[in-house]
């Protein structure tokens, strides 16, 4: 910036046309104090369980895939079995109906 390195007057005027007001007292401490802060709350408090280990495993993008499409063949699993049961008792029902109308009352 400065076009002649050597000139020392210049370079000291130039810095008091520009004061600098001067730091609050242990300004330097409250902006470690603040960073140590700000580091805190940014690491967890408490170790992680089980159950967040495999929520951050399940939740990655390459398993994300693969943990819905084995969640949605659980549910149409257990649905299909849930439907079988219930056609079964239903079937039950109506053999005992028509075997024996009156026994139900």
């Amino acid at each position: 910036m400065n076009p002649h390195p050597d000139d020392v007057k210049l370079t000291a005027r130039l810095r008091e046309s520009r004061p600098s007001p001067p730091l609050p007292p242990r300004f330097e401490e409250a902006v470690w104090r603040k960073i140590d802060d700000a580091e805190a709350k940014s690491r967890p408090t408490q170790t992680p369980t089980w159950l967040d280990a495999l929520a951050a495993l399940i939740l990655r993008p390459r398993f994300a895939l693969v943990t819905v499409t084995v969640l949605v063949l659980a549910g149409a699993t257990l649905g299909v079995y849930k439907g079988v049961d219930l056609a079964r008792r239903d079937a039950q029902s109506r053999y005992v109906v028509s075997v024996a109308p009156n026994s139900l009352r």
